[in-house]
């Protein structure tokens, strides 16, 4: 998914699925810790003791939700002729630029809630660990075309690592 932008080059965002996948995860995560609060209210005694803990739990998940949809939009990802750019990051925003030539391997990896949703995520890995980027969330099909994709550019323009 792309959209145009009137001062800069058109970014490229991950599939709406990614935030599927991230409430999958949130869920994974909230309901035992659900259970636990009723389980623990119920051992206690105090029914609205279990309550509100499991009100905390749901308002907590469903704040996590928002954010988490926000992070999604916050990723994206614009090839240019010498360089792959990401961004990301919704209160503190990072834009990571990558050359081609300093690509020393790119993978493609999928864990079971991405490939439950069909999905997948592009790691660039440089010489230096913290310029590592990634992308997440795209289709398993465009991973592995991007991934081919900015190999091939990186065996190109190689800059004699």
């Amino acid at each position: 998914m792309s959209y145009p932008s009137s001062t800069g080059p058109v970014w490229s965002t991950p599939s709406p699925r990614l935030h599927s996948v991230r409430r999958a995860q949130l869920a994974a995560g909230a309901v035992p810790a659900l259970l636990l609060a009723v389980a623990v209210g119920a051992a206690a005694g105090a029914v609205t003791v279990g309550a509100m803990a499991a009100a905390g739990v749901l308002i907590g998940a469903g704040c996590l939700d928002v954010l988490l949809g926000r992070r999604v939009r916050a990723w994206g990802f614009t090839e240019r002729h010498q360089d792959l750019m990401v961004r990301r990051g919704v209160m503190v925003r990072r834009l990571s630029v990558i050359p081609y030539g300093r690509m020393q391997y790119v993978d493609v990896t999928a864990g079971p809630f991405e490939r439950a949703f069909g999905l997948a995520s592009v790691r660039m890995h440089t010489a230096a660990a913290a310029s590592d980027a990634r992308i997440p969330g795209l289709p398993q099909s465009e991973a592995t075309r991007l991934r081919d994709h900015l190999s091939a550019l990186g065996e190109s323009q190689a800059t004699g690592l």
